[in-house]
């Protein structure tokens, strides 16, 4: 299963589409899912996301009480049996968003922890064998040098090979 994840997305304000490079990077990886961790800021984003392909999300805290209401902070979904926790990063105790977000799923067995919030993109295995995964941002990259989101790859052994992927501008 290959799955797109993208955070941050902070539209109107950087936009009324997708960047490009964002859409041709999902064709060209040929992913089967989206998920987005929150930030969308608008009600519109989900259906930008809904035509390229199936959607699950959570909100994060820039969304209004509509996202809130549609999709929740936190979730865990089973996907190809793999157990994912979904948050937008703000949530959790901790120093860091990394912390906030592990913290988040401490009482639930999730292999893999996906949140947002900082706009820095990461891929971590943590000690106790979870992944740590944040795509950044495909719309504000702040002060990373360059835009991004992730991919999830989970084979048929239940393997889970996270990576990032980057583009330089996001013009559509």
């Amino acid at each position: 299963m290959r799955i797109a994840v993208v955070s941050d997305t902070h539209l109107p304000r950087f936009g009324r589409a997708l960047p490009r490079a964002l859409v041709t990077g999902f064709a060209a990886a040929e992913v089967e899912l989206i998920l987005h961790l929150g930030d969308f800021t608008s009600m519109e984003v989900p259906t930008l996301f809904e035509a390229i392909a199936p959607f699950e999300a959570v909100a994060g805290n820039n969304d209004g009480p509509e996202l809130v209401e549609r999709f929740g902070r936190r979730k865990v979904l089973e996907l190809a049996g793999i157990r994912l926790g979904l948050t937008h990063g703000d949530l959790g105790l901790g120093r860091s968003t990394p912390d906030r977000a592990a913290t988040t799923f401490a009482g639930d067995a999730v292999d893999l922890v996906l949140f947002g919030h900082s706009h820095i993109p990461l891929v971590r295995r943590v000690p106790d064998g979870r992944w740590l995964v944040n795509p950044g941002s495909p719309t504000d990259k702040r002060r990373q040098p360059r835009y991004s989101w992730a991919l999830v790859t989970i084979d048929a052994a239940g393997t889970i090979v996270p990576e990032l992927r980057f583009f330089q501008d996001r013009s559509t």
